[in-house]
């Protein structure tokens, strides 16, 4: 490693998550070299037009070069820390026979410049893959830990913006589990807040007019298993998909149960639900308490759900950010924006009204189980 002279900053296009970089790293200005022991693999992990070293170079603020297997960094030496630490735990990433995306390497970026001890090979294990269309694995660290209050709790309970996995993982989990024969069904179900007026003037059936809305766990699913095979588990009941009504008066036994939208559950909704689990059951919980769709004055029994049980052994917790989110860039963006405005709006009420209290409501937090916690 040898120091270098200061040059001039690149001029470049800033990159989404450079800010929060910015915040973290720095230092003098230096240059390091690194060199692969596998051409074939070097030339992977730098992507079409060396495009990976490129994202590298506008997220973190680094110059990169590269001839054959060797890397030279430029740049303030944190910043060149990290962009090494990156492109290492990529390369291993790559010798144990997994792909690497761009999406990858922004999750890695925003892991390994707030966690740099973290092993990529530990949050990208795959959690489904035998029996399935594709290879599903935790994203970041917040859905590494949200796999491990899964498989460490009974009852696992995670809030948080949409986009950051919540459902989908869980769906992954529990196909896995099926797979394993560690439960003998899967039961998915969601509550159909609209069910009553605006279903009613639907055609067909209960069930039919019910189908739309549970739509998106249906697609989920087919992600995860060929479409006959689902077809054939859910004719045999061996996956049900169904609206939270059915599970009233009902012993799960020997299944992996997951509840999704539960922040449009009533407490007598949630109660009778999490009354319902069985021997050898698990259940999984996801909601987003910012988008309740119940009528007004009703109390959600996601929220109550967090206040009540937050110190019952054998339930975990996890509690997703808006810097979790897993799809588009924008998505992040997007929920950052909204939450911006809506403390804007409780801000000024409060200015006006000191008397009122118009903070949204949201869950507390849990003061026994937590995250990992058993």
């Amino acid at each position: 490693m040898s120091i270098l002279r200061k040059e001039p900053a690149l001029t470049r296009e800033r990159d989404d998550h450079e800010d929060e970089i910015d915040a973290e790293v720095g230092g003098e200005e230096i240059g390091d070299d690194l060199i692969f022991d596998d051409n074939a693999l070097a030339v992977a992990l730098y992507g079409e037009a060396e495009q990976t070293l490129r994202l590298l170079e506008r997220s973190i603020g680094v110059r990169i070069h590269a001839r054959g297997n060797a890397l030279r960094f430029e740049g303030e030496s944190k910043r060149v820390a990290l962009t090494r630490r990156v492109l290492e735990e990529l390369y291993a990433l790559l010798q144990r026979g997994q792909s690497v995306r761009n999406a990858d390497i922004r999750h890695a970026i925003r892991m390994l410049s707030s966690e740099p001890d973290v092993q990529l090979s530990d949050v990208y294990e795959n959690i489904l893959s035998r029996g399935s269309r594709r290879v599903i694995r935790a994203k970041n660290l917040a859905q590494r830990r949200y796999v491990d209050v899964i498989r460490k709790h009974d009852v696992a309970i995670a809030i948080g913006p949409a986009g950051t996995g919540k459902t989908y993982l869980a769906m992954a989990m529990a196909v896995a589990s099926l797979h394993r024969k560690e439960v003998s069904r899967i039961i998915l179900t969601r509550p159909a807040v609209e069910a009553g007026e605006r279903l009613g003037f639907l055609p067909g059936d209960l069930a039919e007019k019910v189908d739309p809305y549970m739509r998106p766990l249906y697609d989920a699913l087919r992600d995860m298993m060929d479409m006959e095979k689902a077809e054939r588990l859910i004719e045999r009941g061996t996956i049900e998909v169904a609206p939270l009504a059915f599970m009233r008066g009902r012993t799960l036994n020997d299944s992996f149960v997951i509840l999704d939208e539960a922040q449009n559950t009533t407490d007598e909704q949630m109660k009778m639900f999490l009354t319902r689990l069985g021997e050898n059951s698990k259940a999984v919980i996801t909601g987003d308490v910012t988008q309740v769709d119940l009528p007004p004055g009703t109390r959600s029994g996601l929220v109550e759900t967090t206040r009540i049980l937050g110190g019952v052994r054998g339930i975990g917790f996890m509690r997703f950010e808006p810097r979790d989110v897993v799809r588009h860039p924008l998505v992040q963006s997007i929920i950052e924006a909204y939450d911006r405005a809506g403390r804007g709006e409780a801000n000024e009420k409060q200015a006006a009204d000191p008397r009122s209290d118009t903070s949204p409501t949201r869950p507390t937090k849990p003061g026994g189980a937590s995250e990992g916690d058993e």
